[in-house]
């Protein structure tokens, strides 16, 4: 039910986020074609090459929504981060088209190429700018009610376009009070920001395609929670692992040697269970046991020590060591118990 939930409410604000991008490249190509201006048309292929991410975005979606099979029993979660290597090695090749077409627009300047952009154009850039900013809240909202990580990324990936438009915007204005070379300027400064985008977003699906472990934040709660429960002394080792948006989680807990082995089952399972209660993102939870031995006390009566004595003597209140007859000797106003 979880998994149908998140594949519909992703796939529904994928496709509108697509829908809008689709209309929103075409009126910026038609302004920065109109209008004279290499930093909107660009800006346009940066909107278009949305449309193809989001499809990729929609596809990952379905497939790690799959339901865990004789191939893959643990599920298809990281179908979301192979997805998102697609898409950041489309986004990187946008950038780089993007990148070279404004070098090439400056060093053929002195052929008297550059044209100083219309009103069309810073328009069209400013609407961009409000329209992205809006769709980074929308897909953001989405991303924390179904607790997304690449619908978070994908509403990042909104407000870096709006930040990249805002480079755009500066260049058209540039431009338009007689520096045209700024333009092209533009252009090229959006490429960085699309290729940035492109290697934040590389760089986290490798991470979740490497088995990194969960943030130390994450770590300590679990650690813990485990501590609180009943019977756990010990809390000998934590691995974690994400797992595409999931976390798979290794622990091994120490509890007394006296205890039984049903007992120690069921410690476990109580473990496992309220680490999956509190800790939504964990799909899979692993519970070792580990003997402890049970530690003596100062206070702990020995019976027949060869070698050492204890006797405490309440008249004096203090504990005296006598090494000779290998007793332990309780001297009171009242009385003296030899144990």
């Amino acid at each position: 039910m979880e998994k149908t939930k998140r594949e519909k409410v992703s796939v529904k604000v994928t496709t509108h986020c697509m829908i809008t991008n689709a209309l929103l490249s075409a009126f910026k190509l038609f302004a920065g074609i109109v209008a004279n201006s290499q930093a909107m048309i660009s800006d346009a292929a940066e909107s278009f090459s949305d449309i193809f991410s989001s499809l990729i975005v929609i596809v990952g979606v379905k497939m790690a929504s799959k339901e865990a099979d004789k191939e893959h029993p643990y599920g298809l979660e990281r179908y979301e981060s192979v997805a998102a290597i697609v898409l950041a090695i489309v986004v990187f090749g946008v950038g780089i088209g993007i990148g070279y077409t404004g070098i090439l627009k400056i060093i053929s300047a002195q052929e008297n190429t550059l044209q100083k952009p219309g009103v069309l154009a810073l328009v069209a850039a400013i609407v961009t700018i409000a329209i992205k900013e809006g769709m980074y809240w929308y897909v953001r909202l989405a991303a924390k009610k179904i607790d997304s990580s690449i619908l978070l990324a994908e509403a990042k990936h909104h407000r870096s376009d709006a930040f990249s438009t805002i480079g755009t915007l500066a260049g058209i204005i540039g431009a338009r009070l007689g520096i045209l070379v700024l333009d092209p300027i533009a252009g090229i400064i959006t490429c960085f920001f699309i290729l940035r985008i492109a290697v934040s977003i590389f760089r986290d699906a490798i991470e979740k395609m490497t088995d990194r472990a969960c943030e130390d934040s994450c770590i300590e709660g679990i650690h813990t929670l485990i501590l609180e429960q009943e019977n756990v002394i010990t809390v000998d080792q934590i691995k974690t692992r994400l797992f595409g948006d999931k976390i798979y989680i290794d622990v091994e807990i120490g509890i007394s040697e006296q205890l039984s082995l049903t007992q120690a089952h069921d410690i476990a399972h109580k473990v496992h269970d309220e680490i999956e209660k509190h800790f939504p993102k964990v799909k899979h939870c692993m519970v070792d046991v580990n003997p402890v031995e049970e530690r003596e006390k100062q206070d702990e009566v020995i019976e027949n020590c060869e070698q050492d004595e204890i006797v405490e003597n309440c008249e004096q209140g203090e504990i005296v060591e006598n090494c000779e007859q290998g007793e332990i000797v309780e001297n009171c106003e009242q009385g003296e118990q030899d144990e």
